[in-house]
């Protein structure tokens, strides 16, 4: 096929070229230029900002490590047993909680047969937080029913 020229072009044929010119034109500026733009401000945004929190972290940085880590100390004297089964009883565990060993220094194994799970995460959590008792491991298995499981616990005192 042979091009021709601009002028050559019959007066139907330069309207439609000039038109569709026009259109790629407005569908290049629309369709890629305006959501490129929008789309590198927004990035630009998100730098901006995630540095003003870099500068905030770097500033607190020496109050957090002048306070030290963030643990929780027991509250009471009782022994440990006495706390987690006092704790399993206030979570709704206390049918659940099936048996209660010691484990090494400081240490106490319990088992939990079909307990529902999120009450077992509360207690386990109530009794970091509040007690000063840590997890040292866990196994959880289904129960049966959704949410329900049967789970082994070890845990130590901090």
């Amino acid at each position: 096929m042979k091009l021709r020229s601009f002028e050559s072009l019959n007066e139907r044929e330069r309207r439609i070229a000039l038109i569709g010119g026009a259109c790629s034109v407005l569908l290049l500026v629309f369709g890629v230029i305006l959501p490129l733009d929008r789309s590198v401000a927004h990035a630009q945004a998100r730098l901006v900002s995630k540095q003003a929190d870099l500068a905030w972290m770097r500033g607190v940085t020496p109050e957090l490590i002048a306070a030290g880590p963030a643990t929780a100390t027991p509250t009471t004297q009782r022994s440990m047993l006495v706390v987690v089964d006092g704790a399993a009883r206030e979570a709704g565990l206390g049918t659940a909680l099936t048996s209660s060993e010691p484990s090494g220094a400081g240490g106490l194994q319990v088992r939990l047969e079909k307990a529902p799970f999120d009450a077992v995460v509360g207690w386990l959590a109530r009794l970091s937080e509040q007690d000063g008792i840590r997890v040292d491991s866990a196994t959880m298995d289904s129960a049966g029913p959704a949410g329900t499981v049967n789970a082994g616990v070890v845990l130590h005192t901090r």
